[in-house]
């Protein structure tokens, strides 16, 4: 006991602790100094009740920037020049649940625009926008709840069948009006309003595919016929000159003749 209790414990180097230290103070001013997430330098990200929100409204966008952060919860888009929604446009944006597209310029959309977000997104609005079709598969799958309002929606088939699946927004829902119809009579009334009714675009959409199938088959139908008259016609026209032109051949009995008359001569 006398001999263990005589014997000093090894001791840790001043050097060391003082390096680790310092390395301790330098990783820790690293971690301080390092941003939570990037921020697109055309937005402001802000951190709000645990959400990330990126607002980028009034910034003259004339495209939904890329490098948004992953953990964005909430983008604001609104008030800017974008045209475009492409495939993917949100696809890494995993926790996003709500995008405001309203005010801006969009006119069309990619099949896959909300591909990658159909299980998180709760809000989207795209409300006053030139948006007149979009494509049948481009909300497919989507749970959110839209504002489509203020655009000038062409009343068809195709659109029909897009509101049939999405949740609108019910209260805009009597401002989805149509600009322009398949039937002229449907124009600046709310569609809902004009589908309530019991009218069926898609029945308007297969009637004008068989008049322009009918119209199809006639002109070709009348194209078979004027060839056909023009073929007989042509060939009677090529008879009948054949044939006077063998009634003005010498008959064989005249040859003859006139034969014998030669032969008498000489």
């Amino acid at each position: 006991m006398q001999d263990l209790a005589g014997h000093d414990m090894p001791k840790k180097s001043p050097i060391f602790d003082g390096f680790a230290l310092l390395w301790a103070l330098l990783f820790g001013l690293f971690i301080a100094s390092t941003p939570v997430m990037a921020c697109p330098a055309s937005c402001h990200c802000i951190e709000k009740s645990g959400m990330t929100v990126v607002q980028c409204m009034s910034r003259n966008l004339e495209k939904i920037p890329s490098d948004l952060p992953r953990d964005t919860v909430v983008l604001l888009l609104a008030s800017n020049h974008i045209t475009h929604i492409p495939n993917h446009a949100f696809k890494e944006l995993h926790y996003l649940q709500e995008v405001d597209l309203s005010n801006n310029e969009i006119e069309t959309m990619d099949v896959g625009a909300f591909q990658g977000v159909s299980d998180s997104l709760l809000v989207l609005d795209l409300s006053n926008n030139r948006i007149q079709s979009v494509p049948k598969e481009a909300f497919a799958r989507l749970r959110a709840k839209i504002s489509l309002s203020n655009n000038p929606w062409h009343c068809e088939c195709t659109l029909q069948e897009v509101l049939r699946e999405l949740r609108l927004d019910p209260e805009t829902v009597n401002e989805v009006i149509c600009h322009t119809a398949v039937q002229e009579e449907y124009a600046g009334k709310p569609v809902i309003q004009v589908l309530d009714s019991g009218i069926n675009f898609c029945n308007f959409h297969h009637k004008t595919t068989d008049v322009a199938m009918f119209v199809t088959m006639f002109g070709w139908f009348t194209m078979v016929i004027a060839y056909v008259i023009y073929y007989v016609r042509h060939n009677q026209e090529d008879a009948r000159r054949h044939l006077e032109y063998l009634k003005s051949l010498p008959s064989s009995s005249q040859i003859s003749k006139d034969f014998d008359t030669i032969s008498t001569v000489l």
